[in-house]
């Protein structure tokens, strides 16, 4: 479906045309942010570079050019959940899109290529390691083509959290195809990633185009570990009774045994990791994708090309590889904009664990250089006292206020001097070998009596006893935090060693103030939820009209949100539409939706009016 014929050359001209298609095919009534700039780029013959937050309106970026150009819009994506996503909504709206992968037959892939060859597509969605076959490079030679976007572009940094070795041959489109706009899309890339970006795929002449990375639907919550299930337990149970959500795991053992004990807590929890047979790990998918409440608990295999907008809490039982790794899978909450949450629970053990699979990794030096680095800026953002908005953003060179919306801000921690506690515990590693770990400088510390303790004749170290005032808890976020703050360093044993900028604090001549520990962790405030009911006729409405989304849904064989999303079904709620023409102002309710669900919707809303009149 192409709304228009050819590039209009006036800008006004332009502008109209591709808010006509925002419009008339998606239903929304104006651009957000950089959209419609990087839409007349890309629309004009330009080169593109965009880096916008999940959630932010990637997509529209490269389907409105498409639909605005002759030809069709070539996605490459690696991401067979997302392509499958993205074509079934865009059907749904309309327009004329299909996707080439590993999952379709001989036959079903031979029509879409002949469909591509006859200019019957407006969009096709390609995985990179079928486009840079000949056979598929041959076909695009013979095919009137639009554009090309290459979407998750960071998975061209070799540094990056999702490398893939594929993307670095794409700079081929540009040698081959110059004539052809290009734009590379990505949620996750800081400073070094945007330049490898540039750089590999040839995107030198690009405009660059870079929103702000703020989620401010999210709220980012880190809490010390102890009894993380329970307090995992805890948080759902508080703030998402019944929610979508995913909780990430590092282990496939621990994914399988976090999703059996909360299933034993009743709630509706299954496991994804690439241990477990395809087919199991497609159905788990489907069901998270296609149902209500689900809790998925997965390794950092589950979540790219994840489409579902209604995931209301992202929350992590171990630490992420980066602070780039945090941020693109925390980001797969609240997609729809609504009020969501990312909780993350962590302690050093979860560092010295990252540590020691750096150091034992088979990577070149610099590239084990790098991953430090970075482990650094993310233990950085879990031990700061400040806002995390703020701490997250400045690692993507934003600058920022304080938010107001995460832990830090809701509930500011308290802080001490601990220069002397400081100094007792830099002494307790010294004078114990610099070989061990927290739990046992700890129990030095605290004048424990254990049987490690006796065998290594450490109850006779002069500090030993020294720090019985001080609780465990607070002992143990002490040493997170001279981790963090660069004068303790973890070994590849994972015990821990002085460095150099401890010096100052054990002569005495550089004072340290800490966060002090939470004893009893304080809850933080409820998230507001993202419906709020005035009376018993509205939440019946709501009911009725998620039941009617859900019918279409099963009919159409396609998951809920992609009929109407939780913000439209809102709007409806809020603004009781009774006539198509008015359902037709409702956000994400464009033409070929009307058409389709919008009788059915307003009879529901029709029927509630008169039962409530």
């Amino acid at each position: 479906m192409k709304p228009t014929q050819s590039i209009p050359s006036d800008s006004t001209d332009l502008a109209s045309a591709a808010l006509r298609t925002l419009r008339h095919v998606f239903g929304y009534t104006a651009f957000r942010g950089a959209q419609q700039a990087i839409v007349e780029q890309v629309a004009r013959g330009g080169d593109a570079l965009v880096l916008m937050p999940t959630g932010g309106g990637k997509s529209l970026c490269y389907q409105i050019p498409a639909l605005l150009r002759h030809g069709c819009g070539i996605v490459v994506s690696p991401l067979i959940a997302l392509m499958q996503d993205q074509v079934q909504a865009l059907k749904l709206a309309g327009v004329r899109a299909a996707y080439l992968n590993s999952t379709l037959e001989l036959e079903h892939a031979a029509v879409i290529e002949r469909e591509l060859l006859e200019g019957e597509l407006d969009l096709l969605y390609v995985a990179p390691e079928r486009l840079m076959t000949p056979r598929f490079q041959q076909l695009l030679a013979q095919s009137d083509i639009a554009l090309f976007a290459i979407d998750e572009a960071h998975c061209v940094s070799q540094w990056g959290h999702d490398f893939r070795p594929e993307y670095i041959q794409l700079s081929v489109l540009h040698e081959r195809f110059p004539q052809i706009p290009r734009v590379a899309l990505t949620a996750t890339a800081d400073g070094a990633t945007r330049q490898e970006i540039v750089e590999r795929l040839a995107l030198h002449a690009a405009e660059v185009f870079v929103s702000s990375f703020d989620r401010p639907n999210i709220r980012y919550t880190v809490t010390e570990k102890d009894n993380p299930r329970r307090q995992l337990l805890r948080f759902i149970r508080s703030s998402h009774d019944g929610d979508a959500g995913i909780v990430y795991c590092l282990s496939r053992k621990k994914v399988e045994e976090t999703a059996k004990w909360l299933r034993e807590q009743g709630l509706n929890a299954l496991p994804y990791h690439a241990g477990l047979d395809a087919s199991v790990r497609e159905q788990h998918q489907s069901k998270f994708i296609r149902g209500d409440g689900i809790i998925m608990v997965a390794t950092v295999a589950f979540g790219m090309g994840i489409d579902k907008p209604d995931v209301r809490f992202v929350a992590h039982l171990d630490l992420p590889k980066s602070l780039e790794a945090y941020y693109q899978e925390t980001g797969r909450a609240g997609r729809d904009g609504l009020p969501s949450n990312a909780w993350m629970a962590y302690g050093l053990r979860d560092l010295i664990l990252h540590r020691e699979m750096i150091e034992q990794s088979q990577a070149p030096d610099e590239i084990k250089r790098v991953e430090r680095r970075k482990l650094e800026a993310l233990l950085g953002y879990c031990e700061a006292p400040t806002c995390r908005r703020q701490v997250l953003l400045r690692y993507f060179g934003e600058e920022s206020t304080p938010c107001g919306n995460c832990d830090m801000c809701l509930n500011p921690p308290q802080t001490w001097d601990a220069s002397e506690a400081v100094q007792k515990a830099l002494s307790a590693i010294y004078r114990s070998g610099q070989r061990y770990g927290a739990g046992h400088i700890i129990d030095i510390l605290r004048g424990a009596e254990t049987a490690k303790i006796i065998e290594r004749g450490h109850q006779h170290l002069s500090t030993f006893g020294l720090g019985k005032a001080i609780s465990e808890a607070q002992w143990s976020s002490l040493l997170r935090q001279c981790v963090a703050a660069g004068l303790l360093g973890v070994n590849e044993h994972g015990g821990l060693i002085l460095q150099e900028d401890c010096r100052p604090v054990l002569r005495g001549e550089q004072p340290i103030q800490l966060r002090r520990v939470r004893e009893t962790q304080a809850a933080a405030p409820s998230l507001r939820r993202e419906i709020e009911f005035e009376d018993d006729a509205a939440r019946a409405l709501w009911a009725a009209l998620r039941q009617c989304r859900r019918r279409l849904a099963e009919e159409q064989n396609v998951p809920a949100y992609i009929v109407f999303g939780d913000a439209t079904l809102k709007q409806m709620l809020e603004r009781r539409p009774m006539s198509l023409e008015a359902m037709h102002e409702l956000p994400g309710v464009g033409d070929r939706k009307l058409e389709l669900y919008g009788a059915d919707f307003l009879e529901v809303l029709q029927r509630h009016a008169r039962e409530y009149a």
